[in-house]
């Protein structure tokens, strides 16, 4: 039965799917330009500076708590209260007391006397620029536009006796300590109240590792019950950052966020939920995320901690809070927290807290990023190379969608075959558009050809690419990673645009093994669309072009092969 007149060309379908992909492109180009150069405006580095010394000045940022200890104690699930507020004396900063400097083969560490407060973290393997000596700074405090500390102590009421909050005076037998030879790190930290209270705050590192254990050991001598609560907080100030479509870290997630037990989330400092959250959960953890690195706290296993997020303009404070415990005279208790200052290292991540590693956040397409990145990180054990991993898991997905390509591409060839007669009913019915589009989808019918099937690869390759985008944006462990050649860092463009250029080629090449369309303007917007594509993909990491380039070269020889065997099959059935 013929279709109805209402049905266009088949051969017009999967054409929709790619003009609408360069609609999608063009308009994420158009909202990327409006962020760049647009009229909104943005605020200046000195105006926010500005604002953060005015807001440093009236609020002494040094002394803050965590809200989330509430005078009112609110019951835990296991019975406990919460840990009570402490009031902040007035003009004191973690920045005038004493430091310890502590060294390892990774961290930097600046901790200061009071309070314990780490206030300065280098990572000493991870430089800022290719090639540089200057280590990429995670905590400082030497700058109130910048200001990232993270902080830790013990809380109580105020009947049980003082404590040890991030406010005190810690006294330290050394200034400085490093790892040396050895594997493990132990970094004591003395206070006592004079009555009988001695607390002894020990930062413990290990080689290789960014995760810290703390560890806060209490002794009551006193004659007196001892009530305390630990806490650790990250109090942050993030300034406005300007968005560049030629800089892929502006666009990552940067800002605070938590696990409750169950689900991740990412907090927005400017939402009026957000800003003000408050909960209460077990085997949850608290992180302050940026473009490949992380800062977080995680709380002991199976203990109810309070999780709060209190911010005001860029500033926000993000603590976990958790219950009052007990030490009765002549006893002793340890309170113990997990601590991690570094890249977002998936193994060790997971090694740290409960899914801690989901803050390498691949975004929607974490079902399909994760077991991508797993694959990337064997073949890479293997190879030694990122870049040649790329070039094998490739080479492993062609493989594996080789059924639907295949079905695919002998639809593209037996269509190629074809063209001579669609020219002839082209000329025939070049006058009304209905006759034409019947004739050939009775053409297709009879031929038992598919158009359709030729856009099923690329449906299937999108959510791919995709999901290498944000492995490769996203993996810390491709950051400054090499290939080969002129490529050195293949979370970054393509120095020269070389791959660009060869990606230009083999897409041209791709098209002309497919059959040419048969609207002219299709045929010259198709023609194009390799220089407008490699122009795209010029700001893109060169290790994504690197996917996309194998994939088409790949996809060339398969299509190659198909038309070569098509065609030979129609030679033969036409002296038959």
């Amino acid at each position: 039965m013929a279709p109805p007149a209402s049905i266009t060309p088949m051969t017009n379908s999967p054409r929709v799917f790619l003009w609408i992909a360069l609609a999608l492109l063009l308009w994420l180009n158009y909202e990327t330009w409006m962020r760049d150069y647009g009229p909104q405006g943005t605020v200046t580095a000195q105006k926010q500076l500005e604002r953060v010394n005015e807001q440093a000045a009236a609020e002494n940022l040094g002394a803050v708590v965590p809200e989330a200890s509430t005078a009112a104690q609110s019951p835990s699930p296991s019975g406990e209260a919460s840990a009570p507020a402490i009031s902040a004396p007035a003009g004191q900063s973690a920045t005038t007391a004493g430091v310890v400097r502590v060294r390892t083969d990774v961290l930097d560490l600046e901790i200061s006397l009071q309070g314990g407060t780490i206030q300065r973290a280098d990572l000493l393997q991870y430089p800022q620029r290719k090639g540089g000596d200057e280590p990429v700074r995670l905590l400082n405090h030497d700058n109130p536009l910048t200001l990232f500390l993270l902080q830790s102590g013990l809380t109580g009421p105020a009947a049980s006796g003082s404590h040890p909050t991030h406010l005190v005076a810690f006294s330290s037998p050394q200034e400085e300590y490093e790892l040396g030879d050895a594997d493990e790190l132990r970094v004591p930290l003395t206070w006592t109240d004079g009555r009988g209270i001695t607390v002894t705050k020990t930062f413990i590192l290990r080689r290789g590792q960014y995760r810290i254990d703390l560890e806060q050991f209490v002794k009551n001598d006193s004659a007196s019950p001892y009530e305390a609560a630990a806490y650790a907080q990250i109090l942050r100030n993030d300034p406005e950052r300007e968005y560049s479509m030629f800089n892929v870290e502006s666009y990552a997630f940067r800002g605070p966020a938590v696990y409750d037990g169950s689900g991740y989330r990412k907090l927005d400092i400017e939402d009026a939920d957000d800003r003000r959250m408050s909960i209460e959960v077990a085997n949850g953890w608290i992180a302050a995320l940026q473009h490949h690195f992380v800062t977080a706290v995680v709380p002991p296993e199976d203990v109810s901690y309070r999780l709060t997020l209190n911010a005001e303009g860029r500033r926000y404070l993000l603590s976990a809070a958790g219950p009052l415990r007990t030490i009765a005279p002549g006893e002793s208790a340890t309170f113990h927290q997990k601590l991690f200052v570094g890249p977002k290292l998936q193994a060790q991540l997971e090694e740290t807290g409960p899914r801690l590693d989901l803050v390498a956040d691949y975004g929607r397409l974490t079902i399909l990023a994760n077991p991508l990145f797993w694959l990337l990180e064997r073949v890479h054990s293997l190879v030694g190379n990122w870049g040649w991993a790329i070039v094998i898991v490739t080479f492993l997905l062609k493989l594996l969608f080789y059924p639907l390509s295949e079905a695919s591409g002998r639809s593209m060839a037996k269509m190629r075959t074809l063209a001579p007669r669609i020219k002839n009913l082209q000329e025939t019915y070049k006058d009304d558009r209905e006759k034409l589009g019947r004739a050939m989808m009775e053409l297709y019918q009879r031929e038992k050809i598919n158009p359709v099937a030729g856009c099923l690869p690329i449906l299937v390759q999108i959510p791919v690419f995709l999901a290498f985008y944000w492995v490769l944006v996203e993996s810390v462990e491709m950051r400054q990673a090499p290939f080969m050649g002129w490529i050195d860092d293949l979370s970054s463009r393509d120095p020269y645009f070389v791959l660009p250029a060869i990606m230009a080629v083999a897409m041209f090449v791709q098209y002309k093994l497919n059959p040419t369309p048969p609207d002219p303007v299709q045929a010259k917007v198709f023609m194009i669309m390799p220089i407008l594509m490699s122009v795209m993909f010029a700001f893109f990491p060169a290790g994504l072009v690197l996917y996309w380039v194998t994939n088409t070269i790949l996809s060339i020889i398969q299509q190659w092969n198909i038309n070569r065997r098509i065609e030979a099959a129609a030679a033969a059935a036409r002296k038959n």
